[in-house]
């Protein structure tokens, strides 16, 4: 296969996998690309290699700014704006979890914290508030664990993930 074809269904297989993990196709598509490009690209290089709209472009090149896995950088001589990817993928790991814990988890701890403040003392009352502190216990774990592997290097998090796959 050529370096080229190689490239291109990389960056296929990548967009439609991330439909499964609640990402936009194209998104993920316009961030592989830039993962796997060798210079910065520009709105006008992401729309001929992926054969999108420059509106779309714009869009998901914004949304992967917002997530702070995507950059601006300065091409000398250019007037255009040119995009790339943090290619460390430890640190994109780390910047997704972040992100996923600060629009998902986060949010959802909330919500279960004013959920626990029902004034009901019935047997239905109790369950209910039982149920939601499980789940508040649950949530709360996963939060602590995305904090430590947000804060942990990567040969931390491997040798504990391994551990506790040996138990």
């Amino acid at each position: 296969m050529k370096l080229e074809d190689a490239k291109l269904k990389y960056i296929h297989t990548w967009g439609s996998l991330a439909t499964s993990w609640g990402i936009n196709k194209t998104m993920a598509q316009v961030h592989a690309l830039l993962l796997v490009s060798t210079k910065p690209m520009s709105a006008e290089d992401i729309m001929e290699t992926l054969q999108i709209s420059r509106g779309n472009v714009n869009m998901n090149v914004r949304a992967l700014i917002d997530w702070g896995i995507v950059q601006k950088k300065f091409v000398v001589g250019e007037r255009k704006e040119f995009f790339v990817a943090n290619k460390d993928m430890w640190e994109l790991f780390k910047q997704i979890t972040k992100e996923r814990k600060k629009r998902e988890i986060e949010p959802v701890l909330k919500v279960l914290a004013d959920l626990q403040e029902i004034d009901d003392d019935t047997e239905e009352g109790h369950e209910f508030k039982k149920v939601l502190g499980d789940l508040s216990k649950v949530t709360t774990t996963v939060n602590n664990i995305l904090d430590k592997a947000i804060k942990a290097d990567e040969h931390w998090l491997l040798s504990n993930f391994t551990k506790v796959i040996k138990k």
